[in-house]
């Protein structure tokens, strides 16, 4: 530039060997004789480009435009066309270099897209073309971004310019859009090329892969393919799922589900945009599950069940949990459990082995709810309700079933079973007892059974009988066992007060030979039982009257009652082939005795000697004359007792044991006794009714009748019926506990 000089001094001087040393400042300086001054002076007038300067340029880079478009060698070093760009951009050539650079890439793009019209019907030719025209439109891009990068980062982004790679984008985003056909023929060869995988066939994923990720770049994506991909795929699984359901069972349909659901999965890892995955999970879950959970359910849920198929179970618990579709699949459970229960509640030819057969249910529920059904808190509360509406359908009896089950289980012969099995059972059959809505009723049964127990020493272990006394306390309370505890207390007094008899003067009057036992019982906590009188021999009134005299001697103001049909006996028989000892109830004991004096006796003659009861006395003599040992010979012969039977004693009996025991066939309670049973339990239930209504009206003083029989079923807690609480509402009016409200005839006011 013109200006100024600048003078720069230079100074020279020899240095030691011979060297020469020059040091050089710049400004005017003073310097000595041997200094010389360089002046540089500015040009006299500006440089100029040449006239043809921009042509040149251009030129060259136009040559290697054509070049790399034509995938030919570029005449000039990449490091030449960048300082030729760099130089027209200095010089304020840049807007024109962008424009000429877009022109070409244009009309370049055009003719390349323009090739791919009317071209290869065949899918996989097409796509491939596209293919590659895509991957040299991208190639290119690169190429000529290096060999334009000055403008790049200089005029494109000093200005609102595109870069050179978007420009290119935009481009090729421009003209496939204007050309319908192809992106149609792409699109359509995509699809295509899907279905052919999910029938199983072999595909090139490389290549959709490529040819979805140019949609995905050229933001053609969502409205060029995956609004049509959508819809294929949900027409495709829509097909294919009514087919298989059709064609297959459900095990097998969900398999394939779960496969599918997997494949889909897998398209989105190799070549579907992850943007994709949520619409199509949905919509292949919507196809294939969603769709069909009813029909599912219906084809083969129960059958699952019913074969106890944990995985297949647990696969369409995974599936349905996907679809939201848990509820239904809920409701299946319930009305499975409901169906199957009832079937066998209601059946009463399975009484027998109705307990055994709900627990080996129950565990195979428990084992799906956990296995297959992730111990959903859901479907456990469904298994619960299910269990008690299919269980209380008879209301008395599956109580009755359960108390027999465990006195079954509690009683000595049970073998086969350890300590810890017994335990299981006792625990698994409380689970049983909790469904029950009578718990009084098992009560009453349960402590009939269990008197027997302990009255006939047929308890297998007291152990095991207080186990089962906790687990009924912590289940229901201290007032539901209070009784059953007590009748334990019972016997462990009872045996205090043998002890004391034995070493007491009364009981040194009895013979040596003979051994006596007595169990002292408090009314209140034992069952009722009926009176009976029997024509007991002189021998066990004896006893009788030794113990009852020694008892009242130490309890002055007590009351003994007699119950002989709860006695049993050790008998002292002998057979002509030796000499044996039997054990056998009172009763069996009272008609076997007979047999001392006459060898032979009619059956009216043993009625009449014994004073038994008629009924009574014939399953006696059925369990000594019919059963496995027969101690009796029944003439004629039969199964039943008649009026007109004469019995023998059995002078050929021969048994291998010295002690046998006779089964008490009369202790097996009759649809009488279960009645009566029953029938205490109502009467019971009637006073607690009463009580209920008494304590609610005397908090409340006045009530309605819909409020007062709300009250009533939270408070009671066996089953209830409204006619019966008005029944008994009733009553109390006629009692005068209770008025209706003269103001309102619906309402009850209680009166103190």
């Amino acid at each position: 530039r013109a200006g100024r000089p600048i003078t720069f001094s230079l100074r020279c001087g020899a240095r030691a060997g011979g060297m020469l040393s020059c040091a050089g400042s710049s400004g005017p300086t003073k310097s000595n004789a041997s200094s010389r001054k360089i002046v540089i002076k500015p040009l006299k007038k500006a440089p100029k480009l040449p006239e043809n300067f921009e042509e040149e340029m251009w030129a060259k880079l136009h040559a290697a435009l054509t070049a790399v478009h034509r995938k030919q060698p570029v005449k000039h070093s990449f490091e030449e066309l960048y300082r030729a760009v760099e130089d027209m951009c200095l010089q304020g050539m840049a807007p024109t270099v962008y424009e000429r650079l877009q022109r070409e890439c244009e009309q370049h793009i055009e003719g390349m897209l323009n090739s791919l019209l009317g071209q290869t019907p065949d899918t996989l030719a097409f796509l491939a073309l596209m293919h590659g025209c895509w991957a040299n439109h991208c190639e290119e891009m690169l190429t000529l971004r290096s060999v334009f990068l000055f403008l790049d980062r200089t005029h494109v982004m000093q200005t609102s310019k595109k870069s050179l790679w978007e420009m290119g984008m935009s481009i090729f985003r421009q003209h496939l859009t204007q050309r319908p056909e192809v992106t149609s023929k792409v699109r359509q060869g995509l699809l295509a090329l899907i279905d052919k995988e999910r029938l199983g066939d072999q595909v090139e994923r490389s290549l959709i892969h490529e040819l979805l990720r140019m949609f995905h770049d050229l933001g053609l994506y969502p409205q060029q393919f995956e609004i049509d991909f959508l819809q294929a795929t949900s027409a495709f699984y829509t097909a294919e799922a009514a087919d298989r359901l059709q064609n297959s069972d459900v095990p097998a349909y969900l398999q394939h589900v779960r496969i599918r659901l997997q494949q889909e999965e897998q398209r989105v890892e190799h070549y579907l945009h992850i943007s994709t995955r949520k619409q199509l999970m949905l919509v292949c879950r919507h196809t294939l599950l969603a769709a069909h959970v009813t029909a599912i359910i219906d084809k083969g849920f129960n059958h699952l069940v019913d074969q106890n198929r944990v995985e297949d179970l647990q696969l369409m618990y995974s599936l349905y949990i996907m679809v939201d579709a848990l509820p239904k699949l809920r409701q299946a459970f319930s009305a499975y459990i409901k169906r199957v229960g009832a079937e066998k509640v209601s059946d009463v030819e399975r009484d027998r082995v109705l307990v055994q057969e709900l627990l080996q249910f129950k565990e195979k529920l428990d084992t799906i709810l956990s296995n297959a059904f992730a111990s959903n808190e859901q479907f456990a509360h469904s298994l619960k309700e299910a269990f008690e509406h299919f269980i209380n359908l008879r209301q008395n009896r599956p109580a009755e079933l359960v108390a027999r089950f465990i006195d079954a289980k509690l009683r000595v012969g049970n073998k086969g079973c350890s300590e810890e099995e017994l335990e299981e059972t006792l625990d698994r059959t409380m689970t049983l007892f909790r469904y029950i809505d009578g718990k009084d009723m098992f009560e009453a049964f349960y402590k009939k059974d269990l008197s027997k127990r302990l009255l006939l020493g047929k308890s297998a272990s007291i152990d095991a009988e207080k186990s089962m006394i906790s687990k009924l306390k912590a289940e229901c309370g201290s007032g539901f066992t209070s009784k059953l505890e007590g009748m334990f207390k019972d016997v462990e007094l009872s045996r205090d007060v043998m002890a004391a008899f034995r070493i007491s003067s009364h009981a040194h009057k009895i013979s040596p030979d003979i051994e006596l036992s007595v169990h002292v019982l408090t009314q209140g906590y034992w069952p009722t039982y009926p009176p009976a009188e029997v024509n007991l021999p002189r021998e066990v009134l004896e006893l009788q009257e030794l113990f009852a005299s020694y008892y009242m001697s130490k309890h002055n103001g007590r009351r003994l009652q007699w119950h002989p049909y709860l006695g049993h006996c050790v008998l002292k028989a002998n057979f002509p082939h030796g000499r044996k000892e039997m054990s056998v109830s009172l009763i069996q004991t009272l008609v076997l005795l007979l047999f001392n004096d006459e060898d032979g006796i009619g059956y009216r003659q043993i009625l009449e000697a014994s004073g038994i009861e008629d009924k009574e006395l014939k399953v006696t003599l059925q369990s000594l004359a019919c059963g496995k040992v027969r101690v009796l010979r029944k003439e004629p012969k039969g199964r039943d007792v008649d009026e007109d039977d004469t019995f023998f004693f059995e002078s050929s009996f021969k048994n291998p044991l010295f002690r046998i025991k006779i089964n008490s066939i009369q202790m097996r309670e009759s649809e009488q006794d279960v009645e009566q049973t029953t029938e205490r339990v109502f009467q019971d239930r009637q006073y607690q009714i009463d009580a209920a209504i008494v304590r609610i009206m005397k908090a409340r003083k006045s009530l309605s009748h819909s409020l007062l029989i709300s009250e009533l079923f939270q408070q009671l807690k066996f089953p209830l019926k409204p006619p019966d609480l008005k029944k008994r509402i009733e009553s109390l009016i006629d009692r005068e506990y209770l008025e209706r409200d003269p103001s309102s005839s619906s309402s009850y006011r209680y009166l103190a």
